[in-house]
């Protein structure tokens, strides 16, 4: 089996489809890559990563906007086709099996506190919060 593991950024907001009456999201990731060439200079490539989700947990379609970062893992495949001008191009697709939110982009793409540009996103409207204080565990630490 093969397994590819991507993290970053959506190019656009994801799309729910319907075919054949299953759910697909479908969402393009990029990540960029950044390295210094022989001779010192930085440079960057992305590769873009066309994805589609099969599944029927569509609730977190809204949080899929553009300049989400996300961690992707799924099954790969290269579709090769024939450009307009006749030079042959590659995609490269990935069917998810599992999806994570991982941040957003902050407005204005600033840089937040960590320096990253990125925030966690936002608990949906009624979900219990995820952080604790010692004061909420009472006598009973876990240490």
């Amino acid at each position: 089996m093969i397994k590819l593991q991507v993290i970053g950024n959506l190019g656009k907001d994801a799309q729910l489809n319907q075919v054949n009456g299953k759910n697909v999201i479908n969402f393009t990731v990029a990540h960029t890559e950044r390295y210094k060439d022989s001779s010192g200079a930085q440079k960057e490539k992305t590769t873009w990563v066309e994805c589609a989700y099969w599944t029927d947990r569509t609730g977190v379609v809204p949080y899929l906007k553009r300049g989400s970062q996300v961690y992707v893992e799924g099954l790969p495949e290269v579709r090769q086709f024939t450009r307009n001008d006749g030079t042959a191009g590659a995609t490269l697709s990935l069917r998810v099996m599992s999806l994570q939110l991982v941040g957003t982009r902050s407005e204005g793409g600033q840089s937040g506190a960590d320096g990253g540009g990125y925030q966690q996103p936002a608990a949906a409207p009624g979900a219990p919060s995820q952080a604790m204080s010692a004061a909420d565990l009472g006598d009973d630490l876990p240490f």
